[in-house]
């Protein structure tokens, strides 16, 4: 593969609703192009960019994967982001190396929720965005139809720039409604044939808007307009050119991806309409040596720096870390620095990657994209620079896990490799966490859904070759007192050798105010327990907390008063006096009306306006106070309600199923509450129980 300077290029991400055809678009763009002899599928397993053994087992795209096209003297580098909702971390990178996506769609059925997303994720990254209309060449597509659905969704920033041309059932040709010139489809190169007389109205009726379109993002051109009322060829491009990079106007093809029809149209149109890299913003970023903002621009003459988006863990090659040039150009002898970790790295080699094959280039410029393999200290989201110019980029935000699990190993002593293993796959995908519970002390991983977890639990398996067991994480209940009691522990051993004396009496009340979770009071007078015993008391007292007496969770505002006791002048000590603590800690809690108490998690759900009863609905069977309902804009509404955390443990698979995937929601903590007493029964059952199967 050649060097391609920076007008030369073109970034892409194929984006979209799952199973639209976005990996089989990448294939024949691949294949058009010449750089594949023929065409993999999907279902066979043997497609560039599904190439990670677990895409292949499930035939869904999991990773982004990075795919350049060489075509027409220009390098499109495109990257096949996967589509389902799970693997949204997976978007959050790619995004921000490209500088257009491409939103699939399918001929057939409805535009899906898929698509929605995949705009509103080119509003936040500020990218440029056209639809490719796929599957034409079926028997119930219908163009007509998805472009009043885009333009229902979307607004007049969708434009047709294709038509299909069709013979009965079959996809025989496209209109360049630019040109005005119409094709068919041959081998090698697309004929070009008359426009049909059939379709001759609907051409120049949708080629004005097309105008229309290119007139309004550009005074001049808008001038111009008025004044003959048309625009030249050239002049609509420049038109939609601007439209296009300010996100205000959306190009529509049309194709069969599958059957490699119109892509090579579909190839010059991304070349046509999707900006090059220099004609982008330009980037902010920081400066180390003293924090103030500076931009950068795709231009070889500045100095370097390269945002890692990706990395990829290989069991041959080791990790492969995928950037993104935002300004400069590399070359394998540049001193780079790591500006996240302030190490150098060393290049041996720069690679493009086509799917998971290397292909090493002597040099890359600004704009392209490309990998480095065996950086020992590079992950996602560093910034790679020029070590004369220590710059760092802004982090790439990946989504928040939304639904957890606490996982264990399947076979005993294989703890560490699980762990570790969990530990690298995380390092690859940051939109999962795994972390050590301090509540619980159960290792929990992280995910945006089960499909997403369950994914990780095979490459564990694949990939390290050891099995995990996930189940449910644990509640982190905590248990309190409501009123107030005395209670005596007399310690008292005194058969053969030292004896053993020790003896208290303490105070056990609720804090009600909350002011703290624990609080030892002095009160003793008189030195009927010596000042030198008081300390191991409190210290008994405190490692009694750690385990109530309904069901051994942490005991919480709790005040305890030792006021009176006893000693022996021979037999006390430290450890009497503390065993002596516990029990009268076991006796006084015992009799003070014990409650369980649950964690309360505040949830902000956001979801469109039409889905509002059954989120309200559903927070109620979940034991959920509503607090607000809140528009905030673009048909949008917030609920914001407090629920126990032992209800929202699947709320993720639930809200997706309810929402059609369009609700999104956070949690946050907020206190604790008294457990219902039919509920805390179970809970305390259960805890037993666990606490029985713990000593067994």
């Amino acid at each position: 593969m050649k060097e391609y300077t920076t007008g030369k290029l073109r970034n892409i991400g194929l984006v979209g609703h799952g199973s639209e055809g976005k990996t089989t678009l990448a294939e024949a763009m691949l294949y058009s192009a010449g750089a594949i002899d023929r065409m993999g599928k999907v279902e066979d397993g043997n497609t560039v960019t599904d190439f990670d053994q677990e895409e292949i087992n499930r035939g869904i795209s999991i990773s982004a994967a990075l795919a350049p096209v060489e075509w027409a003297d220009y390098k499109i580098n495109v990257i096949d982001i996967p589509g389902y909702f799970d693997m949204i971390g997976e978007l959050s990178g790619a995004m921000r190396a490209v500088e257009g996506a491409v939103i699939v769609v399918g001929s057939v059925s409805d535009v899906p929720v898929g698509a929605e997303k995949a705009w509103s994720n080119c509003d936040k990254h500020g990218i440029s965005r056209m639809f490719f209309v796929n599957g034409m060449d079926k028997e119930n597509a219908n163009f007509d139809k998805i472009v009043s659905q885009l333009k229902d969704k979307f607004g007049t920033a969708v434009v047709p720039v294709q038509l299909p041309i069709k013979e009965g059932h079959e996809f025989k040709g496209y209109v360049n409604l630019l040109s005005e010139k119409a094709y068919e489809f041959a081998k090698g190169a697309d004929k070009e044939i008359p426009v049909p007389a059939s379709m001759a109205s609907r051409v120049s009726e949708i080629r004005e808007s097309i105008i229309e379109a290119a007139a309004s993002a550009d005074e001049a051109l808008m001038n111009k307009y008025f004044e003959e009322g048309t625009l030249s060829v050239e002049e609509i491009l420049k038109g939609l050119e601007e439209g296009i990079k300010d996100g205000s106007v959306a190009p529509v093809v049309c194709g069969s991806a599958v059957n490699n029809l119109n892509v090579r149209a579909f190839m010059d149109a991304v070349i046509n309409f999707i900006p090059s890299p220099d004609k982008a913003d330009a980037k902010a970023v920081t400066l180390l040596k003293d924090d103030s903002k500076v931009e950068v621009m795709a231009d070889d003459g500045q100095k370097l720096v390269a945002l890692v988006y990706k990395t990829f863990a290989d069991n041959f090659v080791g990790k492969i870390n995928y950037f993104k040039i935002l300004s400069g150009k590399l070359t394998p002898d540049l001193d780079i620095l790591n500006a996240n970790t302030g190490k150098h790295e060393k290049l041996n080699h720069i690679y493009t990657m086509q799917g998971k094959t290397q292909i090493e280039l002597k040099a890359m410029h600004a704009g392209d994209i490309g990998a480095l393999a065996k950086l020992a200290n590079t992950n996602t989201g560093d910034t790679l620079c020029d070590a004369s110019f220590p710059v760092k980029c802004d982090p790439i935000e990946f989504p928040e896990p939304v639904i957890s699990f606490a996982v264990t190993a399947q076979e005993q002593g294989e703890e560490d490799k699980v762990f570790a293993g969990l530990y690298r796959l995380a390092e690859e995908d940051p939109s999962f966490k795994v972390k050590k519970s301090t509540e619980t002390s159960d290792t929990l991983i992280s995910g945006q859904g089960d499909q997403h977890v369950g994914i990780i639990i095979s490459k564990l398996e694949n990939k390290f070759k050891v099995k995990a067991v996930l189940s449910d994480p644990q509640v982190a209940y905590r248990e309190t007192i409501r009123k107030t009691v005395s209670a005596q522990g007399r310690h008292k051993k005194q058969s053969g050798g030292h004896g053993q004396f020790g003896d208290v009496w303490i105070e056990f009340s609720p804090i009600q105010d909350g002011s703290a979770e624990f609080e030892f009071v002095d009160r003793v007078v008189g030195g009927v327990v010596p000042k030198n015993f008081i300390p191991a008391v409190e210290k008994g007292l405190r490692e009694c907390i750690n385990k109530g007496v309904l069901a051994g969770y942490p005991v919480v505002n709790l005040r305890c008063a030792l006021y009176d006791g006893s000693y022996h002048s021979v037999d006390s000590s430290e450890m009497a006096f503390k065993t002596a603590a516990h029990l009268a800690f076991k006796k006084g809690c015992a009799e003070a009306n014990p409650v369980l108490l649950e964690p309360i998690y505040k949830a902000e759900v956001r979801i469109p306006d039409e889905y509002m009863g059954d989120i309200i609905g559903d927070a109620n069977r979940r034991r959920g106070r509503i607090m607000g309902m809140n528009p905030v804009g673009g048909g949008l509404q917030e609920v914001v309600f407090e629920v126990p955390q032992s209800e929202m443990f699947k709320y993720a698979t639930d809200l997706r199923s309810m929402t059609g995937a369009r609700g999104s929601f956070k949690m946050t903590f907020e206190r604790y509450e008294e457990v219902p007493g039919n509920i805390a029964q179970k809970v305390i059952a259960e805890a037993k129980s666990r606490l029985v199967e713990d000593e067994d």
